[in-house]
């Protein structure tokens, strides 16, 4: 036993590779097989020339209005009794405007003045078009394949929908605008809106199609300033449309009134995106042989039939008393109430100058599109 330890190991360890290296090869003549090369600097990148979006100083612009998401669909006289979302979360992003974002709006700060307003828009616009011109730009706009085109949906007229009109307008004199949807129940409160807060001028209009034209004097490099909104902010809470007994009704009278509509035939049939801009005819022309209506608004989105109801109601004018199943149910409402809102209306309509300026020229439109 003895004999076999002290024997020595036949084979023994080999030293490991790096061992061997660092004892049998000398560092001084070490040559290692290539060298690092460094890489080539980046050349600097020209700055950018767009200005920075999240820079520290606010966009001021110099529009003369209160910013919303909708300038067409929504009342401002129309106070909500709650908010989604904390006021503090502006939809044009912290620190980019220097309005307040109140929860519906951005008011301007400074006051406005009207009258300068209007001269700078008078100024715009320039000469009247002669029926010549009317007829080459609304040949050249009006058809369904042209390039400048807006769609207008159930949001009405946007505030980032004024951004791509002047950027149609940088290459183009004109933009063809093509309403659907909730919004084409009052024609005449789109071509308002567009007017004022784009300040140009419609120059045609037939059924949902609208053309704008931007002016002779419009300088693209003196645009005004609109800044974006990032998102669109959640719409706030507004008191309930339908009451639980409609005004002037008892709850028996209005559990029968709601019954009789919905048994009652259908006036229309409303789709999804369509053009209503004959409901509000053929609903108060109902109401002359009528005390109900129904509306059959399947597959339209209960959003959209209450949007519907609320622009009825003020237009027509009538009373809402039942959303059920995509199913609009209209109450004409008392004889009284009638005469009241008729007179309202008709104070309104004898306000409406800028309206009657607007006819005149989408009549010469057709006649000079008549001549052809």
């Amino acid at each position: 036993m003895q004999k076999l330890l002290s024997r020595p190991l036949s084979n023994p360890p080999k030293p490991p590779l790096p061992y061997f290296f660092s004892h049998f090869v000398s560092k001084t003549t070490y040559d290692p097989p290539f060298s690092p090369i460094p890489k080539p600097l980046e050349p600097p990148k020209p700055p950018d020339p767009t200005p920075n979006r999240n820079s520290a100083s606010p966009i001021k612009s110099s529009l003369p209005f209160d910013f919303r998401h909708s300038y067409s669909e929504t009342d401002p006289s129309l106070e909500p009794i709650g908010f989604r979302e904390p006021k503090r979360f502006s939809p044009f992003g912290p620190g980019r405007l220097d309005r307040e974002w109140t929860g519906t709006s951005a008011p301007v700060r400074d006051e406005v003045d009207g009258f300068r307003v209007e001269e700078e828009r008078i100024r715009v616009i320039g000469d009247p078009l002669t029926k010549e011109e009317v007829g080459e730009l609304v040949e050249k706009y009006r058809h369904s394949d042209c390039a400048r085109q807006i769609n207008l949906g159930k949001n009405g007229v946007t505030h980032n929908m004024l951004d791509d009109i002047h950027n149609h307008w940088k290459r183009a004199e004109a933009v063809r605008i093509k309403c659907l949807g909730v919004p084409t129940l009052d024609m005449d409160n789109i071509c308002f809106h567009l007017e004022e807060k784009s300040g140009g001028m419609i120059i045609y209009r037939h059924i949902n199609i609208l053309i704008l034209y931007r002016g002779r004097n419009y300088d693209p490099k003196n645009r005004p300033v609109i800044p974006l909104m990032l998102w669109k902010p959640y719409a706030p809470i507004y008191p309930k449309l339908v009451k639980n007994v409609a005004d002037g009704l008892t709850f028996e009278e209005t559990k029968e009134m709601r019954n009789r509509g919905l048994h009652s035939p259908a006036l229309m049939k409303l789709t999804r995106n369509g053009v209503y801009v004959n409901v509000v005819a053929r609903v108060r022309e109902a109401f002359e042989t009528e005390e109900v209506v129904r509306l059959d608004c399947t597959h339209v989105g209960t959003s959209d039939c209450k949007r519907i109801g609320v622009k009825l109601r003020d237009l027509v004018p009538c009373v809402p008393i039942l959303f059920k199943d995509e199913q609009i149910i209209l109450w004409r409402g008392k004889s009284d109430q009638e005469l009241n809102s008729n007179i309202s209306d008709a104070n309104k309509k004898s306000s409406g100058q800028r309206l009657l300026a607007r006819l005149l020229v989408d009549s010469n439109a057709q006649g000079s599109l008549s001549c052809q």
